[in-house]
């Protein structure tokens, strides 16, 4: 009764690990992060018997993969979500240190799959891409850098903030991989933004990312191929773009019915960039909505929560984090209804992919940890006294 008056209870330095985290975790946030693996789940069931079928796989081959990953990504998650900030830095630091010599030698024993672009390790058993967990460690490390900045006598954080940041960016570039670039460079942004930056500086970023954009329009065929497609105003229905637009306009408001879909027997990539024109295909523009609402509501409930935290670097890796995970579902489904061009990036949770999904429940765990109920003074009341 005391919870429900005057709010959530802050946790006891002595109180047990578990009883202390379901006190002051985000609960609402976590069960949205389960329901669109549910979601993603029952999609799987629709989009990868097709695809099994024409690699000669039992039927639900794909789908048992995505349980075990996703399974595996949720317990990650849990776990990471009872860290505290300071144990998730240094855990994050770790990870993107790895993560970071893994991207670095990905040009020597990386391979694309016939995909035009280096971006995974073959394991044999699996594959994985080094870019999708180096995203939620950049994040800390570049928090951390921006937090450094105001100490008294503190680094220049910021500065070493941004060189960290263009030297991803070339990495992903050099892939080709400009949709995860854009994504660190945004989430980098964000970062800035909160931390205080000038907007004649951001102002003048964005100006040299629109003529490295330009550049490599000039200099880079998967890029120029992939903006031409976007700008032609007609659609090839022979293309994935195609195919996955003409689907989302079959399904109208609510869907051609369970299992009566055909974009998943046409669609290479139906279970993983394009699974949201699976959803709205069967499912109808009801069921986007209600994956659209899962994801607005782990953004704005985690900012409203950031909001009040007054620790710099908290306030900073959460804010990254969470708009990441908010845009990077905006451009998966933006990319499939044509309102971007196409990036190759996983919807979160939601599509198939072990390496999408572990990171995302690493990533989540992060965002979770860091929007925990803390006993401290919200930063309103901090502003407030110091003016008494």
């Amino acid at each position: 009764m005391t919870e429900m008056v005057y709010g959530t209870i802050p946790a006891q330095a002595g109180d047990p690990i578990i009883p202390r985290w379901w006190r002051t975790i985000d609960k609402l946030t976590m069960t949205c992060v389960f329901m669109l693996f549910g979601i993603g789940l029952l999609l799987g069931l629709a989009a990868s018997p097709p695809l099994a079928a024409r690699n000669g796989l039992e039927p639900f081959h794909y789908v048992l993969r995505q349980a075990f990953f996703g399974g595996s990504a949720m317990l990650v998650m849990l776990v990471m979500s009872m860290m505290s900030p300071t144990m998730v830095r240094r855990l994050g630091v770790i990870g993107f240190l790895l993560a970071f010599v893994a991207l670095a030698l990905l040009p020597v024993f990386g391979t694309d799959f016939g995909k035009g672009a280096v971006r995974w390790y073959s394991l044999g058993f699996a594959s994985f891409q080094p870019s999708e967990f180096l995203k939620p460690g950049f994040v800390v490390v570049a928090a951390w850098f921006m937090a450094a900045a105001f100490e008294i006598g503190g680094p220049p954080g910021r500065m070493y903030s941004f060189i960290l940041t263009v030297m991803i960016c070339l990495m992903l570039a050099l892939q080709p991989d400009f949709g995860q670039a854009c994504l660190v460079l945004f989430a980098w942004g964000v970062m800035y933004f909160v931390a205080g930056a000038p907007m004649l500086l951001l102002m003048g970023i964005a100006g040299l990312v629109v003529l490295a954009g330009t550049f490599s329009y000039a200099n880079s065929e998967h890029f120029a191929r992939r903006i031409d497609g976007f700008l032609n105003p007609e659609i090839d229905p022979r293309t994935q773009i195609g195919y996955a637009t003409n689907a989302i306009r079959e399904g109208g408001f609510f869907g051609v019915g369970v299992g009566e879909g055909q974009v998943k027997w046409s669609l290479p990539d139906a279970h993983t960039d394009f699974i949201i024109a699976v959803a709205a295909e069967e499912y109808g523009l009801v069921c986007v909505l209600a994956i659209i609402a899962l994801y607005a509501i782990i953004v704005v409930r985690s900012l409203l929560r950031l909001m009040k935290e007054r620790d710099p670097f908290i306030r900073l890796a959460g804010t990254g984090l969470a708009c990441a995970f908010g845009v990077q579902a905006m451009i998966n489904m933006g990319v499939a209804v044509r309102l971007l061009p196409a990036k190759g990036m996983t919807l979160p949770f939601v599509s198939y992919g072990g390496s999408s999904l572990i990171a995302g429940g690493i990533a989540v765990g992060m965002l979770l940890a860091f929007t925990r109920t803390r006993p401290q003074g919200e930063i309103g009341e901090i502003l407030l006294r110091g003016r008494r």
